[in-house]
Protein backbone atom coordinates (compact mmCIF):
# COMPACT_ATOMS: atom_id res chain seq x y z
CA UNK A 1 0.00 0.00 0.00
CA UNK A 2 1.09 3.46 -0.43
CA UNK A 3 0.41 6.08 1.65
CA UNK A 4 -0.94 8.93 -0.21
CA UNK A 5 -4.46 9.41 -0.35
CA UNK A 6 -6.08 8.54 -3.51
CA UNK A 7 -8.04 10.21 -6.19
CA UNK A 8 -12.07 10.37 -5.29
CA UNK A 9 -13.00 12.39 -8.19
CA UNK A 10 -15.98 10.68 -8.56
CA UNK A 11 -17.22 10.01 -4.95
CA UNK A 12 -17.27 13.86 -3.98
CA UNK A 13 -14.56 16.02 -2.94
CA UNK A 14 -13.42 16.03 0.85
CA UNK A 15 -12.64 19.08 2.70
CA UNK A 16 -10.06 18.34 5.59
CA UNK A 17 -10.35 21.34 7.46
CA UNK A 18 -8.08 22.46 10.23
CA UNK A 19 -10.77 22.73 12.70
CA UNK A 20 -12.34 19.90 11.46
CA UNK A 21 -13.77 17.59 14.69
CA UNK A 22 -15.24 14.09 14.11
CA UNK A 23 -15.26 12.96 17.62
CA UNK A 24 -17.91 16.16 17.79
CA UNK A 25 -20.08 16.35 14.68
CA UNK A 26 -16.94 18.01 12.28
CA UNK A 27 -14.57 16.79 10.71
CA UNK A 28 -15.06 16.88 6.62
CA UNK A 29 -12.39 15.32 4.64
CA UNK A 30 -10.51 18.47 2.28
CA UNK A 31 -10.33 17.75 -1.58
CA UNK A 32 -7.66 15.46 -2.85
CA UNK A 33 -6.31 12.25 -1.39
CA UNK A 34 -6.33 10.50 1.40
CA UNK A 35 -4.45 7.44 2.90
CA UNK A 36 -4.63 5.31 -0.04
CA UNK A 37 -1.63 4.51 -2.63
CA UNK A 38 0.34 2.20 -4.52
CA UNK A 39 0.07 -1.55 -2.83
CA UNK A 40 0.51 -3.62 -5.92
CA UNK A 41 2.29 -6.72 -5.56
CA UNK A 42 2.48 -6.79 -2.12
CA UNK A 43 3.43 -3.04 -1.37
CA UNK A 44 2.84 -0.31 0.75
CA UNK A 45 4.72 2.66 0.52
CA UNK A 46 4.89 6.04 1.42
CA UNK A 47 7.54 8.95 2.70
CA UNK A 48 10.97 8.44 3.32
CA UNK A 49 11.08 6.38 6.60
CA UNK A 50 12.33 2.90 5.38
CA UNK A 51 15.47 1.04 5.80
CA UNK A 52 18.33 3.23 4.56
CA UNK A 53 16.16 6.25 4.30
CA UNK A 54 16.85 9.34 5.74
CA UNK A 55 14.42 12.31 7.32
CA UNK A 56 13.02 14.81 5.36
CA UNK A 57 12.22 17.85 6.70
CA UNK A 58 8.76 17.38 8.62
CA UNK A 59 10.26 13.60 9.22
CA UNK A 60 9.37 12.87 12.66
CA UNK A 61 10.54 9.41 12.81
CA UNK A 62 13.40 8.34 14.66
CA UNK A 63 14.54 9.91 18.13
CA UNK A 64 11.19 11.51 19.77
CA UNK A 65 11.68 15.17 20.92
CA UNK A 66 10.40 16.55 24.46
CA UNK A 67 6.97 15.84 25.20
CA UNK A 68 4.71 17.96 26.61
CA UNK A 69 2.84 17.66 29.42
CA UNK A 70 -0.62 16.57 26.83
CA UNK A 71 1.72 14.01 25.51
CA UNK A 72 2.15 16.27 21.86
CA UNK A 73 5.63 16.08 21.06
CA UNK A 74 6.80 19.60 21.43
CA UNK A 75 9.95 21.44 19.91
CA UNK A 76 10.78 24.04 22.44
CA UNK A 77 13.45 26.83 22.18
CA UNK A 78 16.41 25.34 22.04
CA UNK A 79 19.05 26.35 24.81
CA UNK A 80 22.16 27.99 23.70
CA UNK A 81 24.76 27.12 26.32
CA UNK A 82 27.22 30.63 27.34
CA UNK A 83 30.62 30.13 25.00
CA UNK A 84 33.85 32.03 26.03
CA UNK A 85 36.14 33.12 23.02
CA UNK A 86 39.99 31.94 23.98
CA UNK A 87 42.69 33.00 21.89
CA UNK A 88 44.96 29.89 22.69
CA UNK A 89 44.52 26.63 21.86
CA UNK A 90 43.32 24.05 23.97
CA UNK A 91 46.41 21.83 24.28
CA UNK A 92 48.48 24.68 24.73
CA UNK A 93 46.04 25.99 27.83
CA UNK A 94 46.15 22.98 29.08
CA UNK A 95 50.25 22.52 29.21
CA UNK A 96 50.17 25.99 30.71
CA UNK A 97 47.93 25.16 33.22
CA UNK A 98 50.11 22.02 34.20
CA UNK A 99 52.84 24.14 34.01
CA UNK A 100 51.45 26.42 36.52
CA UNK A 101 50.41 24.07 39.00
CA UNK A 102 54.08 22.32 38.87
CA UNK A 103 55.26 25.69 39.44
CA UNK A 104 53.25 26.54 42.16
CA UNK A 105 54.23 23.25 43.97
CA UNK A 106 57.70 23.19 42.86
CA UNK A 107 57.84 26.84 44.38
CA UNK A 108 56.36 25.55 47.91
CA UNK A 109 58.17 22.57 47.79
CA UNK A 110 61.90 24.02 47.40
CA UNK A 111 60.81 26.94 49.71
CA UNK A 112 59.87 24.34 52.42
CA UNK A 113 63.08 22.56 51.43
CA UNK A 114 64.90 25.52 52.06
CA UNK A 115 63.80 26.44 55.25
CA UNK A 116 64.37 23.40 56.48
CA UNK A 117 67.51 22.70 55.26
CA UNK A 118 68.71 26.08 56.51
CA UNK A 119 67.10 25.49 59.90
CA UNK A 120 69.11 22.11 60.19
CA UNK A 121 72.31 23.70 59.10
CA UNK A 122 71.96 26.66 61.30
CA UNK A 123 71.33 23.73 64.22
CA UNK A 124 74.03 21.67 63.80
CA UNK A 125 76.16 24.85 64.35
CA UNK A 126 74.38 25.85 67.21
CA UNK A 127 74.77 22.34 68.19
CA UNK A 128 78.84 22.51 67.36
CA UNK A 129 79.08 25.46 69.54
CA UNK A 130 77.00 24.18 72.39
CA UNK A 131 79.53 20.67 72.22
CA UNK A 132 82.64 22.74 72.33
CA UNK A 133 81.86 25.12 75.63
CA UNK A 134 80.95 21.52 77.21
CA UNK A 135 84.25 20.67 75.88
CA UNK A 136 86.16 24.00 77.06
CA UNK A 137 83.97 24.60 80.41
CA UNK A 138 85.89 21.26 81.20
CA UNK A 139 89.16 21.80 80.42
CA UNK A 140 88.91 25.13 82.02
CA UNK A 141 87.05 24.67 85.30
CA UNK A 142 90.33 26.02 86.74
CA UNK A 143 90.55 28.91 84.99
CA UNK A 144 89.91 32.49 85.74
CA UNK A 145 88.64 35.10 83.46
CA UNK A 146 90.60 34.78 79.89
CA UNK A 147 90.70 36.85 76.73
CA UNK A 148 89.98 35.14 73.30
CA UNK A 149 92.75 34.96 70.18
CA UNK A 150 90.87 35.23 66.97
CA UNK A 151 91.81 32.14 66.06
CA UNK A 152 87.92 31.17 65.26
CA UNK A 153 89.03 33.57 61.97
CA UNK A 154 90.21 30.11 60.45
CA UNK A 155 87.39 26.93 59.42
CA UNK A 156 86.46 24.52 61.98
CA UNK A 157 88.65 26.25 64.47
CA UNK A 158 86.78 27.74 67.88
CA UNK A 159 87.08 31.21 69.83
CA UNK A 160 87.32 30.85 73.58
CA UNK A 161 87.04 33.17 76.25
CA UNK A 162 86.30 33.30 79.96
CA UNK A 163 84.11 36.75 81.13
CA UNK A 164 83.34 37.53 85.13
CA UNK A 165 80.20 38.65 86.02
CA UNK A 166 81.84 41.97 87.50
CA UNK A 167 83.36 43.78 85.18
CA UNK A 168 86.03 44.59 88.08
CA UNK A 169 87.45 41.25 87.38
CA UNK A 170 87.81 41.44 83.43
CA UNK A 171 91.73 40.49 82.51
CA UNK A 172 93.83 43.88 81.67
CA UNK A 173 93.66 44.97 78.65
CA UNK A 174 89.75 44.26 78.51
CA UNK A 175 87.75 42.07 75.43
CA UNK A 176 88.65 42.96 71.89
CA UNK A 177 87.99 39.88 69.71
CA UNK A 178 84.86 38.87 71.34
CA UNK A 179 82.70 41.42 72.21
CA UNK A 180 81.06 41.51 76.03
CA UNK A 181 77.26 43.01 76.89
CA UNK A 182 75.15 43.12 79.49
CA UNK A 183 73.46 40.42 78.54
CA UNK A 184 77.15 38.42 79.01
CA UNK A 185 77.47 39.49 82.98
CA UNK A 186 74.07 38.43 83.51
CA UNK A 187 74.68 35.11 82.10
CA UNK A 188 77.92 34.99 84.07
CA UNK A 189 75.95 36.40 87.09
CA UNK A 190 72.78 33.39 86.71
CA UNK A 191 70.50 36.28 85.82
CA UNK A 192 69.97 35.19 81.84
CA UNK A 193 69.70 32.62 79.88
CA UNK A 194 72.43 31.38 77.56
CA UNK A 195 72.06 32.84 73.40
CA UNK A 196 73.95 32.56 70.31
CA UNK A 197 74.50 35.96 68.01
CA UNK A 198 75.98 36.89 65.08
CA UNK A 199 78.91 38.85 64.61
CA UNK A 200 82.51 39.72 62.99
CA UNK A 201 85.93 38.59 63.31
CA UNK A 202 88.61 39.73 61.45
CA UNK A 203 85.87 40.45 58.69
CA UNK A 204 84.75 36.82 59.10
CA UNK A 205 81.08 35.79 60.26
CA UNK A 206 80.47 33.97 63.39
CA UNK A 207 78.36 32.55 65.21
CA UNK A 208 79.11 33.13 69.53
CA UNK A 209 77.30 30.78 71.79
CA UNK A 210 77.57 32.66 75.49
CA UNK A 211 76.81 30.10 78.61
CA UNK A 212 77.31 30.41 82.62
CA UNK A 213 80.48 28.34 83.89
CA UNK A 214 79.13 25.68 86.66
CA UNK A 215 80.91 27.09 90.46
CA UNK A 216 81.21 30.56 89.75
CA UNK A 217 79.75 34.09 88.45
CA UNK A 218 81.56 33.49 85.18
CA UNK A 219 80.17 33.15 81.55
CA UNK A 220 82.14 31.19 78.69
CA UNK A 221 81.70 32.43 75.39
CA UNK A 222 82.72 30.32 72.34
CA UNK A 223 82.44 31.24 68.48
CA UNK A 224 82.43 29.14 65.03
CA UNK A 225 83.07 30.73 61.45
CA UNK A 226 79.21 30.35 60.74
CA UNK A 227 79.52 31.39 56.55
CA UNK A 228 80.12 27.57 55.95
CA UNK A 229 76.24 27.94 56.86
CA UNK A 230 76.03 30.09 54.48
CA UNK A 231 77.43 28.75 51.51
CA UNK A 232 75.59 25.34 51.97
CA UNK A 233 72.28 27.17 52.49
CA UNK A 234 73.24 29.44 49.24
CA UNK A 235 74.16 25.95 47.31
CA UNK A 236 70.95 24.46 48.18
CA UNK A 237 68.72 27.43 47.20
CA UNK A 238 70.37 26.97 43.58
CA UNK A 239 70.20 23.20 43.53
CA UNK A 240 66.45 23.50 44.57
CA UNK A 241 65.50 26.25 42.11
CA UNK A 242 67.49 24.06 38.92
CA UNK A 243 65.20 21.59 40.50
CA UNK A 244 62.23 23.71 40.68
CA UNK A 245 62.94 25.19 37.25
CA UNK A 246 63.81 21.95 35.19
CA UNK A 247 60.91 20.14 37.17
CA UNK A 248 58.28 23.04 35.93
CA UNK A 249 59.75 22.60 32.26
CA UNK A 250 59.32 19.12 32.48
CA UNK A 251 55.99 19.18 33.83
CA UNK A 252 55.49 21.64 30.47
CA UNK A 253 57.08 19.49 27.56
CA UNK A 254 55.04 16.40 29.47
CA UNK A 255 51.50 18.64 29.96
CA UNK A 256 51.81 19.41 26.23
CA UNK A 257 52.14 15.73 24.82
CA UNK A 258 49.45 14.48 27.12
CA UNK A 259 47.08 17.31 25.98
CA UNK A 260 48.19 16.44 22.60
CA UNK A 261 47.35 12.98 23.09
CA UNK A 262 44.17 13.27 25.05
CA UNK A 263 42.86 15.60 22.71
CA UNK A 264 43.41 14.11 19.70
CA UNK A 265 39.64 12.82 19.08
CA UNK A 266 39.06 16.76 19.47
CA UNK A 267 41.53 17.96 16.83
CA UNK A 268 40.14 14.94 14.30
CA UNK A 269 36.52 16.18 15.41
CA UNK A 270 37.36 19.72 14.43
CA UNK A 271 38.95 18.44 11.62
CA UNK A 272 35.73 16.51 10.34
CA UNK A 273 33.87 19.75 10.97
CA UNK A 274 35.84 21.48 8.86
CA UNK A 275 36.18 19.59 5.85
CA UNK A 276 32.44 19.10 6.74
CA UNK A 277 31.96 22.88 6.04
CA UNK A 278 34.91 23.03 3.33
CA UNK A 279 33.05 20.61 1.48
CA UNK A 280 29.20 20.53 2.21
CA UNK A 281 29.73 16.74 2.63
CA UNK A 282 28.16 15.10 5.84
CA UNK A 283 29.73 11.64 4.83
CA UNK A 284 33.06 12.19 6.79
CA UNK A 285 33.34 10.23 9.88
CA UNK A 286 35.58 9.55 12.69
CA UNK A 287 37.80 6.70 13.20
CA UNK A 288 36.55 5.53 16.89
CA UNK A 289 38.93 2.43 18.41
CA UNK A 290 36.52 -1.09 18.88
CA UNK A 291 35.89 -1.77 22.12
CA UNK A 292 32.83 -1.72 24.26
CA UNK A 293 30.75 1.07 25.40
CA UNK A 294 31.13 0.76 28.97
CA UNK A 295 34.62 1.69 28.87
CA UNK A 296 34.41 4.58 26.71
CA UNK A 297 36.22 8.00 27.72
CA UNK A 298 34.54 11.55 27.41
CA UNK A 299 36.17 12.09 24.39
CA UNK A 300 35.38 9.23 23.30
CA UNK A 301 31.72 9.29 23.25
CA UNK A 302 31.96 12.80 21.91
CA UNK A 303 33.02 11.44 19.23
CA UNK A 304 30.82 8.64 18.86
CA UNK A 305 27.98 11.65 19.45
CA UNK A 306 29.96 13.55 17.08
CA UNK A 307 29.43 10.72 13.95
CA UNK A 308 26.08 10.18 15.45
CA UNK A 309 25.16 13.89 14.75
CA UNK A 310 26.82 13.73 11.24
CA UNK A 311 24.81 10.43 10.51
CA UNK A 312 21.20 12.23 11.16
CA UNK A 313 22.79 15.56 9.23
CA UNK A 314 23.81 13.22 6.32
CA UNK A 315 20.29 11.35 6.22
CA UNK A 316 18.95 14.62 6.98
CA UNK A 317 20.10 16.17 4.09
CA UNK A 318 19.55 13.36 1.92
CA UNK A 319 15.87 13.40 2.70
CA UNK A 320 16.07 16.86 1.52
CA UNK A 321 17.27 16.41 -1.67
CA UNK A 322 15.30 13.05 -2.46
CA UNK A 323 11.94 15.53 -1.23
CA UNK A 324 13.23 17.86 -3.76
CA UNK A 325 14.01 15.10 -6.53
CA UNK A 326 10.61 13.62 -5.94
CA UNK A 327 8.27 17.00 -5.20
CA UNK A 328 9.44 18.06 -8.48
CA UNK A 329 9.12 14.98 -10.63
CA UNK A 330 5.50 14.42 -9.10
CA UNK A 331 4.60 18.08 -9.94
CA UNK A 332 5.61 17.59 -13.53
CA UNK A 333 3.55 15.56 -14.80
CA UNK A 334 0.47 17.47 -13.55
CA UNK A 335 1.48 20.54 -14.28
CA UNK A 336 2.54 19.76 -18.35
CA UNK A 337 -1.01 18.64 -17.82
CA UNK A 338 -2.11 21.51 -17.02
CA UNK A 339 -0.08 23.77 -19.16
CA UNK A 340 -1.75 21.30 -22.24
CA UNK A 341 -5.08 22.02 -21.12
CA UNK A 342 -4.90 25.39 -20.54
CA UNK A 343 -3.52 26.19 -24.02
CA UNK A 344 -6.37 24.31 -25.43
CA UNK A 345 -9.33 26.30 -23.18
CA UNK A 346 -7.68 29.20 -24.99
CA UNK A 347 -8.27 28.13 -28.66
CA UNK A 348 -12.16 27.47 -27.43
CA UNK A 349 -13.73 29.02 -29.83
CA UNK A 350 -12.14 26.24 -32.12
CA UNK A 351 -13.53 23.71 -30.09
CA UNK A 352 -17.06 21.91 -29.18
CA UNK A 353 -19.00 21.94 -26.44
CA UNK A 354 -18.47 18.34 -25.16
CA UNK A 355 -14.56 19.16 -25.62
CA UNK A 356 -14.34 22.44 -23.99
CA UNK A 357 -16.63 20.70 -20.99
CA UNK A 358 -13.72 17.39 -21.14
CA UNK A 359 -10.89 19.65 -21.10
CA UNK A 360 -12.49 21.97 -18.12
CA UNK A 361 -13.47 18.93 -16.06
CA UNK A 362 -9.68 17.65 -16.84
CA UNK A 363 -8.21 21.16 -15.52
CA UNK A 364 -10.10 20.74 -12.38
CA UNK A 365 -9.14 17.56 -11.35
CA UNK A 366 -5.43 18.11 -11.78
CA UNK A 367 -5.68 21.99 -10.28
CA UNK A 368 -7.34 19.40 -7.23
CA UNK A 369 -4.12 16.77 -7.96
CA UNK A 370 -1.58 20.03 -7.35
CA UNK A 371 -3.05 21.53 -4.49
CA UNK A 372 -3.41 18.21 -2.91
CA UNK A 373 0.38 17.39 -3.21
CA UNK A 374 1.01 20.87 -2.23
CA UNK A 375 -1.08 20.52 0.79
CA UNK A 376 0.31 17.45 2.07
CA UNK A 377 3.93 18.42 1.56
CA UNK A 378 3.42 21.43 3.48
CA UNK A 379 1.52 19.31 6.35
CA UNK A 380 4.96 17.19 6.40
CA UNK A 381 7.29 19.82 6.59
CA UNK A 382 5.15 20.63 10.04
CA UNK A 383 7.13 18.70 12.46
CA UNK A 384 4.79 19.84 15.73
CA UNK A 385 0.71 20.14 15.96
CA UNK A 386 -0.14 23.70 16.67
CA UNK A 387 -0.77 24.31 20.49
CA UNK A 388 -4.23 26.20 19.95
CA UNK A 389 -5.89 23.06 18.51
CA UNK A 390 -4.79 20.62 20.79
CA UNK A 391 -7.74 19.39 23.52
CA UNK A 392 -8.77 16.42 24.72
CA UNK A 393 -10.33 13.88 21.88
CA UNK A 394 -12.14 10.36 22.39
CA UNK A 395 -10.45 8.13 19.68
CA UNK A 396 -12.89 5.78 19.32
CA UNK A 397 -15.70 8.68 18.16
CA UNK A 398 -13.12 9.75 15.38
CA UNK A 399 -12.67 6.27 14.25
CA UNK A 400 -16.51 5.87 14.28
CA UNK A 401 -16.51 8.94 12.08
CA UNK A 402 -13.75 7.95 10.05
CA UNK A 403 -15.45 4.55 9.29
CA UNK A 404 -18.49 5.97 8.18
CA UNK A 405 -17.01 8.51 6.01
CA UNK A 406 -14.61 5.78 4.28
CA UNK A 407 -17.74 3.75 3.65
CA UNK A 408 -19.52 6.69 1.30
CA UNK A 409 -15.80 6.90 -0.51
CA UNK A 410 -15.45 4.02 -0.94
CA UNK A 411 -19.00 1.97 -1.61
CA UNK A 412 -17.88 -1.44 -2.92
CA UNK A 413 -15.69 -1.81 0.22
CA UNK A 414 -17.30 -3.70 3.22
CA UNK A 415 -15.72 -1.82 6.46
CA UNK A 416 -16.33 -3.21 9.54
CA UNK A 417 -15.35 -1.95 12.51
CA UNK A 418 -14.89 -3.44 16.50
CA UNK A 419 -14.74 -0.71 19.68
CA UNK A 420 -14.02 -2.34 23.08
CA UNK A 421 -16.14 -1.45 25.78
CA UNK A 422 -13.55 -0.55 27.43
CA UNK A 423 -11.86 1.96 24.59
CA UNK A 424 -14.71 3.21 24.09
CA UNK A 425 -15.00 6.38 26.97
CA UNK A 426 -10.95 6.82 26.76
CA UNK A 427 -9.73 9.98 25.82
CA UNK A 428 -6.33 11.78 24.98
CA UNK A 429 -4.93 14.69 24.13
CA UNK A 430 -4.43 15.42 20.42
CA UNK A 431 -5.88 17.52 17.52
CA UNK A 432 -8.76 16.32 16.06
CA UNK A 433 -8.51 17.25 12.29
CA UNK A 434 -5.23 15.54 12.11
CA UNK A 435 -6.10 12.27 13.62
CA UNK A 436 -9.33 12.14 11.96
CA UNK A 437 -6.81 12.80 8.59
CA UNK A 438 -4.05 9.49 9.85
CA UNK A 439 -7.17 7.52 10.43
CA UNK A 440 -9.08 8.30 7.14
CA UNK A 441 -5.20 7.79 5.36
CA UNK A 442 -5.08 4.22 6.65
CA UNK A 443 -8.45 3.88 5.81
CA UNK A 444 -8.24 4.44 2.42
CA UNK A 445 -5.23 3.06 1.63
CA UNK A 446 -6.83 -0.36 3.35
CA UNK A 447 -9.42 0.18 0.54
CA UNK A 448 -7.78 0.88 -2.31
CA UNK A 449 -6.09 -2.07 -1.96
CA UNK A 450 -8.88 -4.18 -1.07
CA UNK A 451 -10.42 -6.56 -3.57
CA UNK A 452 -13.96 -5.49 -4.68
CA UNK A 453 -16.23 -6.65 -1.89
CA UNK A 454 -12.85 -7.50 0.03
CA UNK A 455 -13.70 -6.41 3.57
CA UNK A 456 -11.26 -3.53 5.80
CA UNK A 457 -11.49 -4.34 9.39
CA UNK A 458 -10.99 -1.55 12.07
CA UNK A 459 -10.73 -2.75 15.68
CA UNK A 460 -9.60 -0.19 18.83
CA UNK A 461 -8.93 -2.15 21.89
CA UNK A 462 -7.41 -1.06 25.09
CA UNK A 463 -5.05 -2.35 26.86
CA UNK A 464 -2.89 -0.90 30.08
CA UNK A 465 -1.50 2.73 29.73
CA UNK A 466 -2.58 2.77 25.74
CA UNK A 467 -5.20 2.60 23.10
CA UNK A 468 -4.56 -0.66 20.17
CA UNK A 469 -5.62 0.28 16.94
CA UNK A 470 -5.52 -1.95 14.35
CA UNK A 471 -6.52 -1.97 9.99
CA UNK A 472 -6.15 -4.49 8.00
CA UNK A 473 -7.05 -5.40 4.39
CA UNK A 474 -7.28 -8.41 2.47
CA UNK A 475 -5.52 -7.50 -0.27
CA UNK A 476 -2.13 -8.77 -1.65
CA UNK A 477 0.04 -7.21 1.18
CA UNK A 478 3.36 -6.52 1.78
CA UNK A 479 6.75 -7.69 0.13
CA UNK A 480 8.97 -8.25 2.56
CA UNK A 481 11.43 -5.88 0.50
CA UNK A 482 8.64 -3.23 0.56
CA UNK A 483 8.02 -3.09 4.12
CA UNK A 484 11.15 -1.48 5.22
CA UNK A 485 9.89 1.47 2.68
CA UNK A 486 6.11 1.81 4.01
CA UNK A 487 6.59 5.03 5.31
CA UNK A 488 8.71 6.44 3.06
CA UNK A 489 8.05 9.49 1.28
CA UNK A 490 6.71 9.43 -2.95
CA UNK A 491 7.67 5.85 -2.21
CA UNK A 492 5.50 2.91 -4.54
CA UNK A 493 5.43 -0.18 -5.46
CA UNK A 494 6.44 -1.22 -9.14
CA UNK A 495 2.75 -2.61 -9.46
CA UNK A 496 1.22 0.10 -7.70
CA UNK A 497 2.54 3.14 -9.74
CA UNK A 498 -0.18 2.99 -12.27
CA UNK A 499 -2.82 4.12 -9.22
CA UNK A 500 -3.74 7.71 -8.44
CA UNK A 501 -1.98 8.93 -5.69
CA UNK A 502 1.24 10.55 -4.68
CA UNK A 503 2.99 8.43 -2.53
CA UNK A 504 2.56 10.65 0.69
CA UNK A 505 -0.28 9.42 2.71
CA UNK A 506 1.33 7.01 4.70
CA UNK A 507 4.34 9.57 5.40
CA UNK A 508 1.63 11.72 6.82
CA UNK A 509 -0.21 9.27 9.39
CA UNK A 510 3.16 8.52 10.57
CA UNK A 511 4.36 12.12 11.31
CA UNK A 512 0.78 12.50 12.56
CA UNK A 513 1.20 9.45 14.81
CA UNK A 514 4.31 10.28 16.35
CA UNK A 515 3.39 14.29 16.80
CA UNK A 516 1.19 12.58 19.04
CA UNK A 517 3.77 10.37 21.03
CA UNK A 518 1.98 7.33 19.00
CA UNK A 519 4.10 4.46 17.57
CA UNK A 520 2.50 3.38 13.44
CA UNK A 521 3.55 0.36 12.45
CA UNK A 522 2.89 -2.30 9.25
CA UNK A 523 3.56 -5.72 8.63
CA UNK A 524 2.03 -9.01 6.77
CA UNK A 525 -1.34 -10.08 8.16
CA UNK A 526 -1.40 -13.67 8.63
CA UNK A 527 -3.61 -15.02 6.23
CA UNK A 528 -2.85 -12.49 3.51
CA UNK A 529 -3.10 -8.47 3.69
CA UNK A 530 -1.35 -5.75 5.11
CA UNK A 531 -2.11 -5.04 8.72
CA UNK A 532 -1.32 -1.32 10.65
CA UNK A 533 -1.26 -1.03 14.12
CA UNK A 534 -1.30 2.47 16.14
CA UNK A 535 -0.55 2.54 19.52
CA UNK A 536 -1.13 5.65 21.59
CA UNK A 537 0.22 5.87 25.14
CA UNK A 538 -2.43 7.40 27.60
CA UNK A 539 -1.31 10.50 29.61
CA UNK A 540 -1.15 8.98 33.32
CA UNK A 541 -4.12 10.19 35.61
Amino acid sequence: MSGEGGEHGEHGERANGAGAHAAHGAGTHGAGTHGAGTHGAGTHGAGRHGTGAARGPGDTDGPQGPTDPDGLQGSGTPETAPWRRHHYPLRTRLALAASAAVALVAVGVCAAAFVIISYQMTRQLELNLAQTATQKIHETRDWGPTVSDASCRYQAVPCFQIVPADPAKDPRGGYHVLPVSDATRQVAAGRHAPYYRDLTVDGQPVRMYTAPRPGGHEALQVALRSDTVERGVRHAAWALSAVGGAGILLAAALGYAVSRAGLAPVARLTATAERIAATRDPRHRIALPAGPTAREDELTRLAATFNTMLAALEQSVTAQRRLVADASHELRTPLTALRTNAELLARAGRLTDAQRDRASAALNRQLREVTTLVNDLIELARDEEPRPLVEQVRPAALLEHAVATAREHWPETTFTLRITPEAAPVTTPGVPSRLTRLLSNLLDNAAKFSPPGGPVEAQLDYVPSELNLTIRDHGPGIAPEDLPHVFDRFYRAHAARALPGSGLGLAMARQIAHAHAADLTAEAATGGGALFRLRMPLPSP
